[in-house]
């Protein structure tokens, strides 16, 4: 996998917020809009971002068609999710990859958007950074983590990740420093990625994230599903994000670093948990598809820069 890069904002450039999954609160998308407008960005809303089809933002054609056209459309120079949720899988398959390959601009989000930023990386285009949805909430994010998003799409240099040595998965760093190109997000996306958009991870640092929704019984279908594929066999190492509020969850008296220690066991490879990145407060965001080195030793992570 050859690293990917895209053009950094800049003050002045158009951007476009999209839901191509569950639908967004208007209230915290107006948050979103007034944070990014604070940067000198031009911000506009797709057409159909507050669109409803139970648990989707509209039909597929139409959040479809939103995303395609900001693929399409040179002067969107980045594009933001709204939110995660569902149904992002749906499309994954018809986006315009040639568009994207042509013009590449940075795609924001995760949880469900996984599955966008994997179809992308599979075909070729540069993908995007896992960062949090354009909702922007007290509950999850705060000015830090408003930096963080901003030098990500907007500086050179390289960003270095600092496992949390509190988290509850930070028991689970072991190894020798690892280099790979960073491919990942979403446990439960990437697991259902397997045959149609999961991209090579052949050398590549393995990101992993998720929340409590799935239960401990779903991360450990997903390890399987993602080991028995044979999709890890030549992975560098695993880099583990945070997986949200699996503090407290018990299954049979299993805990979420036990279900993942026994599969990384498995893959015998170099591991960095307790990164803050995903399903937590205040995530780090990172470009995906670039060079990263873990290094265990230090518990830090460092992602080349997503844009030149």
């Amino acid at each position: 996998m050859e690293p990917m890069s895209v053009p950094r904002l800049q003050a002045g450039d158009r951007v476009r917020l999209l839901s191509p999954a569950s639908t967004p609160d208007e209230d915290l998308v107006a948050r979103g809009v007034a944070l990014l407008r604070q940067w000198g960005l031009q911000v506009e809303i797709g057409q159909h971002a507050f669109d409803r089809a139970g648990y989707l933002a509209g039909n597929d054609p139409d959040r479809l068609a939103d995303l395609n056209d900001a693929l399409r459309d040179p002067n969107i120079r980045a594009i933001f999710a709204t939110r995660g949720g569902k149904g992002a899988y749906r499309i994954a398959a018809k986006l315009d990859f040639e568009a994207a390959r042509r013009d590449p601009k940075p795609l924001v989000g995760f949880s469900d958007i996984t599955y966008l930023h994997l179809a992308l990386h599979c075909a070729g285009a540069p993908v995007g950074f896992h960062g949090p949805a354009a909702s922007w909430s007290d509950d999850y994010y705060d000015t830090e983590c408003a930096e963080a998003l901003h030098r990500a799409l907007t500086v050179d240099e390289p960003i270095v990740v600092r496992s949390n040595p509190t988290d509850y998965t930070a028991t689970l760093t072991a190894g020798n420093p690892a280099t790979g190109v960073l491919v990942g997000g979403n446990l439960d996306s990437l697991a259902h990625s397997v045959g149609w958009a999961l991209p090579d991870l052949n050398g590549a640092i393995l990101l992993i994230e998720g929340n409590s929704g799935t239960g401990l019984g779903q991360v450990d279908r997903c390890l399987a599903q993602l080991t028995n594929s044979g999709q890890l066999d030549n992975i560098a190492g695993v880099a583990v994000g945070t997986f949200g509020e699996f503090e407290t969850a018990t299954a049979g008296g299993q805990t979420l670093a036990g279900v993942l220690a026994d599969w990384f066991a498995k893959l015998a490879v170099p591991v960095l948990g307790g990164l803050p990145i995903g399903h937590g407060r205040n995530p780090v965001t990172v470009p995906l598809g670039t060079t990263t080195t873990i290094d265990p030793r230090s518990a830090t992570m460092t992602v080349t820069p997503g844009v030149h």
